[in-house]
């Protein structure tokens, strides 16, 4: 009954979906660094630059507390991730999209955070579909996120650095190891929460 009644709060307290990506611009969104942005057939796709450099895209806006879902593929080898947290460079948080199979294992969904570094991991491979579409949940409360990879919970941490609304937004990592990588998103939408 009580877990009920703060579902019901939160529900209460969410504001309306906003669309991140329209699918066709990457309109409201900026680009840091050197990674290559482009849409194609309706899919938002990241790509490294020359000699492998990084990048990132953010939104323009920035957001507190708020639920994100997104749909997200990758071309593998490949490291990225969904920021948020991001007040200017060197901040920042993400639910990470990697596959990093050696000791310890760390999976798509793990909460990294620039400083910290790993403040929850998902040591589950099965919740991760390398060869298809995936779906990002995650909700930011406060300093506790949580974090869902395709129905499942896989990562709860609190986050403690970067307090206050920042933008969200898609990394590019660099290296040699992930030439040819893609990130791609085919939706994402947010909601603010009080």
């Amino acid at each position: 009954m009580v877990v009920l009644l703060f579902v019901l709060a939160a529900s209460a307290c969410a504001q309306s979906w906003i669309p991140l990506f329209d699918g066709r611009s990457i309109d409201g969104w900026e680009s840091y660094g050197k990674a290559r942005w482009s849409v194609e057939d309706g899919v938002l796709i990241g790509r490294q630059g020359e000699d492998g450099s990084a990048g990132d895209l953010f939104t323009k806006e920035r957001f507190n507390n708020f639920e994100v879902e997104a749909e997200w593929s990758m071309k593998w080898p490949g490291n990225s991730g969904f920021w948020f947290k991001f007040q200017k460079p060197g901040t920042g948080c993400q639910a990470d999209f990697l596959d990093q199979a050696d000791q310890p294992s760390i999976y798509s969904g793990s909460i990294y955070c620039i400083g910290p570094k790993f403040v929850a991991e998902n040591h589950n491979p099965k919740t991760v579909n390398k060869d298809g579409w995936n779906k990002l949940r995650m909700i930011v409360q406060g300093s506790t996120v949580r974090v869902w990879m395709n129905g499942t919970l896989v990562a709860e941490g609190i986050v403690t650095v970067f307090p206050g609304p920042g933008k969200v937004g898609l990394q590019v990592h660099p290296g040699k190891e992930f030439e040819g990588m893609e990130i791609r998103l085919r939706s994402a939408r947010i909601r603010k929460l009080a």
